[in-house]
């Protein structure tokens, strides 16, 4: 019988908000899988380690993603770590491949989740709390009242008319752009707030434009909110 292939998502940061299921399921799989050059790199696997015992004692796989746009390695990437998963599920091992967040938001886990179920695989994934949930409850507000909308914006790409949009709006992956990005938003007289490592060893919480660096982590998120700042 084939193993599963779990995509657990281990939250913002703080080891605390992972959910139950997240750590039942790391906890029950023989292997785990880190999107990077060893556990010991992998932000993922030191949030779980902060709540599963003996989780160095489990089978790492390290699947590296490079930093790069280009479809073509990137896919060639992907299959790698697909190639590398499907040997263990063969085996009847069960995978638990852990991604920072929730996995289904703008995580590579997705593209890894698809191989393996084409291949005919059982593939599950176990959610968790987004980083921007994380961060607006640090900022103690609301990401949106009423009938307001929310909009995700992955800012590493052309942002386009996404900021003309009514309500709050997400700023994820903003740190390769930040000196741009907050050209834009001045320009277009938008009020912002960015928390740098929610839940992580050097958190931090700029609440305003100005005060923004213009180099910070690449796990860093802006906030716009329609009508008052957080």
């Amino acid at each position: 019988m084939s193993g599963i292939l779990y995509g657990v998502g281990v939250g913002p940061g703080d080891p605390k908000l992972m959910t139950c299921l997240a750590v039942e399921t790391i906890e029950k799989c023989p292997v785990i899988a880190v999107p990077a050059c060893g556990r010991d790199h992998a932000v993922s696997y030191r949030i779980a380690k902060g709540m599963i015992c003996g989780l160095d004692e489990k089978e790492c796989l390290n699947l590296s993603t490079p930093m790069t746009k280009d479809e073509k390695i990137l896919k060639e990437s992907y299959a790698r770590a697909g190639e590398q998963i499907m040997e263990h599920l063969d085996a009847g091992r069960d995978v638990a491949y852990l991604t920072l967040g929730d996995p289904t938001i703008y995580s590579t886990y997705i593209y890894i989740h698809r191989i393996i179920r084409d291949h005919g695989y059982d593939a599950v994934m176990i959610n968790g709390v987004p980083s921007f949930c994380a961060a607006a409850a640090k900022l103690g507000d609301s990401l949106a009242d009423r009938a307001q909308q929310i909009h995700i914006i992955p800012s590493a790409y052309e942002m386009g008319d996404a900021l003309d949009c009514k309500g709050a709006r997400v700023l994820m992956k903003a740190a390769s752009r930040l000196p741009e990005i907050k050209g834009i938003l001045r320009e277009r007289g938008l009020e912002a707030v960015m928390v740098e490592n929610c839940g992580l060893e050097g958190e931090c919480v700029y609440p305003a434009i100005d005060q923004m660096p213009d180099d910070a982590s690449y796990y860093s998120i802006i906030l716009v909110k329609e009508g008052k700042p957080w």
